[in-house]
């Protein structure tokens, strides 16, 4: 007797229909095809463990198990509970007839229970697309599926309630997730605020410049400076996430396996600080199952690098096509990849191997041109990517202690909501750009266009400061979201000014 039912197989950030087979008839021995992995293949231990735990038996007849399409790889162990439930339906040992029915996932365990399993999100995507009458999963996974309408999530939490309720002796009240009321419970809610940050208001300028266009920024400043404490608070003021966004990064993370058991839905920026021992694959993605890296799991968030010099040359240099594209796509044999990488990079650095370089009270140790040689660890294609160069001062004593008034994250956030309300009416027309950093350099004139005092500034500035002519498109970009934060229509010679002295990396003889 042959019986069928389906699964999914995620490639990417998407899924496809799987169908699970299995005969069980003359013969003996246990046969598994469809190209499985050996995760897949030690399903027939797990499987039979549990059949026993729960009252049923394994057959031992020959029973052949086939996960079709045969030529597309199959991995991982969320396929056992579906294989299960087909051999008790080829044995005859249950008698429904919905298995075909619905889409059966879950891994499991010895006992019989079901243990979570990862990319839920995009199998229940598909399922919809589908039009299957249901999802089967394990009850850790039911938020994750619930946030998919029109589709009945079923969350069991052992093979025997799984049997019974195909055999209709129990029912299950499907799990459906309000993805709108989550959304709007919690997608401004952040653990640290910029109102705890005393001083430093020039990096909170530069901080809300980057975050209304959209730039990346690398801040350079000696220990203690306060540089990591500034880049955690970025996502906080950050635009919230559209609903759109949200589930898109949600996708990221429930192939990754990075969503918690009670996460339905993300609603806050993701922040990513990996150490500087990670490999490039593990930063771009890769690996023999390709998974999404660091820089996609930061999707529609921030990438925090810290202490970037101390950073393997190959893993920066990884990141260049990422970051000009947005996306990354990874290539195998047989397969190719593609992984949405749409974040912000948010850099840090000392000045030197010492770290203090221009300190205003202690003295650099470095001898010369270490300081140079240090910072060529970062090649100027890389550079070329960060728009705002921003040095860091330590706080004095008294700003420390003082009781100053702060702004709050909220507050900052209003500001650059609005200036990105603005870009978004600047590019409607362009799909693929929503902020000023995105703009082409084939854009940049029209949008950017500057007066005769402006051109005049910015020649002057070259020419005495020494920037290079990769800051030229930089610094235009940059002001244009001076101007947006301003609310004023024109690019002025102060907002100009001030995009200006966002370069220091630039100027000729900054490292001495």
């Amino acid at each position: 007797m042959v019986a069928k039912t389906f699964g999914g197989a995620v490639q990417g950030v998407d899924a496809r229909t799987i169908m699970v087979e299995v005969s069980v008839g003359q013969g003996t021995k246990f046969f598994m095809s469809g190209l499985p992995d050996n995760a897949v293949k030690e399903s027939q231990h797990r499987v039979e463990s549990a059949l026993k735990s729960s009252g049923f038996f394994m057959p031992r007849n020959k029973t052949v198990v086939n996960l079709a399409p045969a030529d597309i790889r199959k991995e991982g162990s969320a396929y056992d509970l579906s294989i299960a439930l087909c051999v008790l339906k080829a044995s005859g040992q249950i008698a429904t007839d919905k298995l075909g029915h619905f889409i059966i996932m879950g891994e499991l365990a010895l006992d019989g229970t079901l243990r979570p399993i990862r990319g839920v999100l995009p199998i229940a995507i598909q399922a919809r697309a589908e039009a299957f009458n249901g999802f089967i999963l394990p009850a850790d996974n039911a938020k994750e599926a619930g946030v998919v309408d029109n589709l009945n999530i079923f969350p069991v939490r052992t093979l025997r309630e799984a049997v019974d309720f195909l055999n209709e002796k129990i029912s299950i009240e499907p799990v459906s997730v309000d993805t709108r009321e989550v959304f709007a419970a919690k997608f401004n809610f952040y653990d640290t605020d910029f109102k705890d940050v005393q001083g430093q208001e020039n990096i909170k300028r530069a901080m809300e410049i980057a975050a209304a266009g959209g730039h990346n920024v690398i801040m350079i400043g000696p220990p203690g400076a306060g540089k990591t404490m500034l880049a955690k608070r970025l996502p906080s003021i950050l635009p919230p996430l559209t609903l759109h966004e949200a589930l898109e990064t949600t996708k990221i993370h429930s192939v990754a396996g990075r969503l918690g058991r009670d996460t339905g839905l993300l609603t806050t920026r993701p922040f990513r600080s990996p150490h500087h021992t990670i490999s490039d694959v593990a930063l771009v993605g890769g690996g023999g199952n390709p998974q999404p890296g660091e820089i996609s799991l930061a999707n529609n968030g921030v990438l925090f690098l810290d202490e970037l010099p101390e950073f393997k040359r190959t893993v920066l240099e990884v990141m260049r096509q990422p970051m000009e594209e947005r996306r990354v796509t990874i290539s195998r044999a047989k397969v190719s990849i593609e992984y949405p990488a749409n974040f912000m990079l948010i850099a840090s650095m000392n000045p030197c191997p010492c770290g203090y370089f221009n300190h205003p009270e202690k003295d650099c140790v470095c001898g010369p041109g270490i300081v140079q040689r240090y910072l060529s660890k970062i090649s100027g294609p890389l550079l070329d990517r960060i728009d705002l160069h921003v040095e860091v001062v330590p706080v004095s004593f008294d700003e420390m202690t003082a009781n100053r008034k702060t702004e709050t994250s909220g507050q900052i956030r209003e500001r650059v909501v609005k200036a990105r309300e603005i870009q978004a009416g600047r590019f409607e027309q362009q799909n693929s750009i929503y902020c000023n950093a995105m703009m082409p350099s084939n854009m940049v004139k029209a949008v950017c266009d500057i007066t005769e005092g402006g051109k005049s500034l910015l020649r002057t500035a070259m020419e005495r400061l020494g920037l290079s002519a990769r800051a030229y498109d930089r610094i235009l970009k940059v002001s244009r979201t001076i101007a947006d934060l301003a609310g004023t229509a024109d690019i002025k010679v102060e907002h100009l000014a001030e995009a200006i002295q966002y370069r220091s990396l630039d100027r000729e003889g900054w490292a001495g």
